[in-house]
C-alpha cells in the first residue's frame, strides 16, 4: 500500500508560528484531509518548558533571557525544558500513527533511531539512555525529544544540536537533568557540520524508518498556499 509523505523546510521561524501551525496541520491531518507532513526547521533563541516542567530548571534571570533575547513558552508536549536556537535542527512530525504503529513508546524510539543513524553518518557512536528520553554520545545529550499524540497524531518532535550555542543551555537545566552535559555534532567532530547535508540525511531516515513509498518535498510557500485553498 502507498505510505504517503510531504517534506517541508520551513527554515528560521519564530516559535509560536511554528506552533501554531502544527495545531492548524494536526486538525487537518486528522480529518485526512492532508498527508503526513514532516517539517524541518530552525528557531530563534526559545526556551520551552513542557507539560511536567518544573519552572525551577529555568535558572537564567530576566537579565540574562532578554540580553539573550529568549522568548520562553510553556507549551504542550511531554518533557521538561529545553532550548531551541540557530544551528539546531527541529523536527516536527505530523503523521498518523494508525499507518505505522499505534504505539507512543516506539514512537520515541523510532525518533532517536533516526538522530542515531545520523550521527553513525558521522562516525558518532550515539545511543539512548535507559533513564532518559533522547540521544546522548558518552553522557552528552546531543539531541531532546518531546512529543504530543492526539487521535494517534502526532506533533513537537526532536532538537537536535548540530552548530548550536550551546552556552545558552546555561540559563536552564535541560530537560531537569543537572548531572549530564549537552553537546553538538559540531563540538563533537571539532568543525562546523553542514546543515542541509544533515537535514537530507534525517529525511533520508526519517523516510526508512516510518517506511513511506513516496516523499514529497514542497517549498513553505506552497504549503501555505495549500492551507489556504483547503481552508477555504
Amino acid at each position: 500500500m502507498e505510505k504517503r509523505l510531504t517534506v517541508c523546510d520551513l527554515g528560521f521561524i519564530d516559535y509560536k508560528e511554528a506552533w501554531d501551525l502544527q495545531k492548524e496541520i494536526l486538525e487537518l491531518r486528522s480529518q485526512n484531509k492532508i498527508d503526513d507532513i514532516f517539517f524541518l526547521l530552525e528557531h530563534p533563541n526559545t526556551y520551552t518548558l513542557g507539560k511536567i516542567a518544573d519552572k525551577k530548571n529555568l535558572i537564567g534571570s530576566e537579565e540574562y533571557i532578554a540580553q539573550n533575547k529568549i522568548s520562553v513558552y510553556d507549551i504542550d508536549r511531554g518533557g521538561d525544558i529545553t532550548y531551541h536556537g540557530p544551528g539546531q535542527i527541529v523536527g516536527y512530525p505530523i503523521i498518523n500513527l494508525n499507518s505505522w504503529q499505534l504505539d507512543t513508546h516506539k514512537y520515541l524510539r523510532a525518533l532517536e533511531e533516526i538522530i542515531i543513524k545520523t550521527c553513525e553518518y558521522y562516525g558518532l557512536t550515539a545511543v539512548r539512555e535507559p533513564k532518559y528520553t533522547g540521544v546522548w554520545i558518552e553522557n552528552r545529550k546531543i539531541a531532546a525529544i518531546g512529543i504530543k499524540v492526539s487521535r494517534w497524531i502526532t506533533m513537537h518532535g526532536f532538537a537536535f544540536n548540530v552548530n548550536t550555542d550551546l552556552s545558552l543551555f546555561n540559563g536552564i537545566i535541560p530537560c531537569g537533568i543537572s548531572d549530564k552535559e549537552v553537546t553538538s555534532l559540531q563540538k563533537e567532530l571539532g568543525s562546523e557540520v553542514d546543515i542541509n547535508e544533515v537535514k537530507n540525511l534525517l529525511i533520508r531516515n526519517f523516510e526508512e524508518i516510518f517506511e513511506y513509498t513516496d516523499v514529497n518535498r514542497i517549498r513553505k510557500e506552497i504549503l501555505y498556499s495549500s492551507i489556504l485553498q483547503i481552508v477555504n
